[in-house]
């Protein structure tokens, strides 16, 4: 048994170690289900190992992290990018604190969220820079790699052009 098993005043394993679910064998479940392009049903096998891995150990757990991050994943994969990057936010702020702002887990959350974040929509980049920042800024700090890049790409956001319009203005009888 590892020093991360909760035990009871016996030494013996907790109710809750005892129910938390085989964590590689759900993972591999997940990949399978993943890889066979069942992104949402994956999404939904994740959703699941969360919530028997966040009440087994705790929010502030490595393992509760990483699943959280596949959920961030997953959900890109399904079409919705902003939830995806507002999983990823959340899991910074868990590595933060649980490894500190300068841990090598922490600096690859970071990039995680910010290269997530440069394949939204440019309207929908813009929209969600500020809690981008906020997030780096928090975790980071505001002088960090990461948020001086999130500032100077909102700024080239900011400055371009708007989009040219999806369909051509009708043409004048």
């Amino acid at each position: 048994m590892d020093a991360d098993t909760d035990t009871d005043a016996d030494g013996d394993p907790t109710a809750a170690e005892d129910a938390c679910p085989d964590m590689e064998q759900e993972l591999a479940s997940i990949r399978e289900t993943a890889a066979a392009g069942r992104h949402k049903e994956a999404l939904l096998l994740t959703e699941d190992l969360d919530s028997a891995i966040t009440a087994a150990r705790g929010e502030v757990h490595l393992d509760t992290i990483q699943v959280r991050e596949i959920r961030g994943y997953l959900a890109g994969l399904t079409g919705d990018p902003v939830t995806g990057l507002a999983w990823y936010l959340h899991t910074l702020r868990l590595r933060a604190r649980l490894h500190g702002p300068h841990s090598p887990d922490t600096e690859a959350a970071a990039r995680r969220a910010y290269s997530l974040w440069r394949t939204l929509p440019p309207d929908t980049a813009q929209d969600t820079a500020p809690t981008l920042l906020a997030t780096l800024t928090e975790t980071m700090g505001p002088d960090s790699p990461a948020a001086k890049r999130t500032r100077r790409r909102s700024a080239e956001l900011a400055a371009a052009p708007p989009p040219a319009p999806d369909h051509p203005a009708p043409e004048p009888d």
